[in-house]
């Protein structure tokens, strides 16, 4: 099964970043979001720079969605790398109250070279940065505990830079999601498309459900993430026996009249509803 290779940069994204770069200069502290299933993946190339010497605070947000296997096994990692990551589910509002200390903490340095030079304290500038439907915008609400800005698990929803007061001591810009011009690593692009990170015009999800049923083959076993014994539960067949593609064939002939892209949209949307369990798609080493 072969189709074109993944790529997604519509117009929103490449305005959204030119007007990012134009705000940059006035930004003391960056929220960097990823999607805990893929942290790998949802790392934007550019990042770095932009961040330069500001303050960073690493959020890899969907916690729920990953087992405390996977969570422990990133943070020793990236604790490893000099990085602190700070889990979170957006969703329903956990580890947001650990956001809002990071980020004050990140910028004191802001008030206190400001107060050097006898100048008065403001409030902290932090800008929320990450790739499509990561959970940017629903973060900014838990933030602000009031809904304030469009939120939905699809790519794409935001489409405006916005700055939002968070109390006296915080403001906050919202972005549009971000991400490279072009998708070099197709394997990364996959698992972009696997999680709804990208636009659905961009993949082929027959393509995208076989590559994920082989990538589960790859993945450690570890308790938690019982991919075999849960697909053959829902679905009735055995993962070892199938190579993806044929998985998502004989699972098309069994439940949906030969209709594998049904069967491809079933399994997608199965495993990014959490009906599948709790499973990260990368993990560290």
């Amino acid at each position: 099964m072969t189709s074109p290779d993944i790529q997604w940069y519509p117009g929103h994204i490449a305005k959204a970043e030119k007007a990012l770069m134009e705000q940059l200069s006035r930004v003391d502290v960056v929220l960097e979001v990823r999607d805990a299933r893929i942290p790998l993946a949802t790392c934007h190339p550019r990042l770095d720079q932009w961040v330069g010497t500001r303050g960073r605070v690493l959020v890899l947000n969907r916690v729920d969605m990953i087992s405390a296997a996977a969570k422990a096994a990133w943070e020793g990692w990236l604790q490893s790398q000099g990085q602190l990551p700070l889990f979170t589910n957006a969703q329903q509002g956990q580890g947001i109250r650990a956001i809002t200390q990071a980020t004050q903490q990140a910028g004191q340095l802001v008030n206190q070279r400001r107060q050097a030079r006898g100048m008065k304290p403001r409030p902290i500038r932090a800008v929320v940065i990450g790739f499509p439907n990561v959970g940017k915008s629903a973060l900014i609400n838990r933030l602000l505990n009031r809904r304030v800005v469009d939120s939905a698990r699809r790519a794409g929803v935001t489409r405006q830079l916005r700055w939002i007061r968070l109390g006296e001591d915080l403001d906050l810009l919202d972005t549009p999601g971000v991400m490279p011009a072009r998708l070099a690593d197709q394997q990364a692009a996959l698992k972009l498309a696997i999680c709804d990170d990208i636009g659905a015009a961009a993949y082929d999800h027959q393509r995208t459900a076989a590559a994920f049923l082989d990538l589960l083959k790859t993945l450690p076993a570890v308790p938690g993430d019982r991919y075999g014994p849960t697909l053959e539960n829902r679905y009735g067949l055995d993962l070892n026996r199938y190579s993806g593609e044929d998985f998502l064939a004989q699972l098309a002939v069994d439940r949906f009249q030969q209709d594998q892209e049904r069967a491809a949209k079933r399994i997608l949307n199965d495993f990014r509803t959490g009906l599948l369990g709790h499973w990260a798609l990368e993990w560290p080493g």
